[in-house]
């Protein structure tokens, strides 16, 4: 139960932001220099897709079923237990986390590293990555209509289809002249990844932090995100495996859908927000978003040593 390094260098840019946001001409160019980084992140994305490991998860299609039903529709049915009297954006922001995708890269490590079925995570963590592309801004626009706001649905998929799924898709198509210099080169990459959220934090906070984010969110806004982030995790993860063990999946199917099914993407998320909604409600939007990719990583490192050590 330690923090991520990444969650502290997150923390760390935050604070760096809140200290010395860039403004005027150089938060415009610190806005160019995100675009180009995300579409590389995308691209890098699409690069690392490998369509062998697609195919071979593809027939266990009611695993499937269960992790995208998990993912796209019973987090947004949790929705109503987000209290209305939280600051409007931190409310919009728990109503954003619940529409995003699953995480890729980590649902496939902890999945691996509690002995589930791998191939049918690579599948199911994929599919929902691109899924989301499209899903997660119609589940916005329908849960943000529903509190009375407005979004401009049709505008944030072709701004995302435009931005993120076109560099996605230039990536996956380039794989087989990239395919093998991607695949031995993983942790640059991963570097590079980490390193293109950073950059999108940075501006995003920075542009907050000159709108004066800190007068509108306390400790007891964070406490708050903290507490309630536990409650729409917790109840994930027990409904994942009472549903596993209900439809009769066998204990790694079980462990896939358990780590794939309960996951929320920062790389996905944070670059999404900074698309769809204003420069400066992304920073706050994106807090509960940050806070519960620290809590699913803690708990479900714990999970995944438990049932490694059941296996054994």
């Amino acid at each position: 139960m330690r923090l991520d390094p990444f969650t502290v260098v997150l923390i760390a840019v935050v604070t760096l932001a809140s200290l010395f946001p860039c403004e005027g001409q150089v938060a415009v160019w610190f806005g160019l220099l995100t675009k180009l980084a995300v579409a590389l992140l995308f691209f890098m994305h699409g690069a690392k897709l490998s369509r062998q490991n697609l195919l071979a998860g593809l027939g266990h299609w009611r695993l499937h079923l269960v992790v995208m039903l998990s993912t796209f529709v019973l987090f947004p049915l949790l929705t109503p237990l987000v209290p209305s009297w939280l600051s409007p954006a931190i409310y919009l922001g728990f109503l954003y986390l619940c529409a995003l995708p699953a995480t890729v890269q980590s649902a496939i490590a902890f999945t691996s590293m509690a002995g589930g079925n791998v191939s049918a995570a690579v599948c199911s963590a994929s599919a929902s990555s691109i899924l989301g592309i499209f899903l997660s801004p119609v589940l916005v626009g329908m849960m943000i209509h529903v509190q009375g706001e407005g979004i401009d649905t049709w505008h944030s998929i072709q701004s995302i289809m435009m931005q993120l799924m076109l560099p996605f898709v230039m990536g996956h198509l380039s794989r087989p002249l990239i395919g093998r210099w991607v695949d031995s080169h993983r942790p640059l990459i991963g570097k590079l990844d980490q390193s293109s959220i950073l950059l999108v934090v940075y501006v995003a906070f920075s542009e907050a932090v000159v709108q004066g984010i800190w007068h509108q969110v306390g400790w007891y806004d964070l406490a708050s995100i903290v507490l309630l982030s536990c409650v729409l995790l917790a109840l994930v993860l027990c409904w994942n495996v009472w549903i596993s063990r209900r439809l009769g999946f066998d204990k790694a199917d079980e462990i896939t859908i358990v780590f794939c099914g309960s996951k929320k993407s920062l790389a996905n998320g944070v670059p999404m927000a900074n698309v769809m909604f204003p420069a400066a409600s992304v920073g706050v939007m994106v807090l509960p978003l940050m806070i519960f990719h620290q809590i699913q990583l803690m708990v479900c490192a714990v999970l995944a040593r438990r049932y490694h050590e059941q296996g054994h």
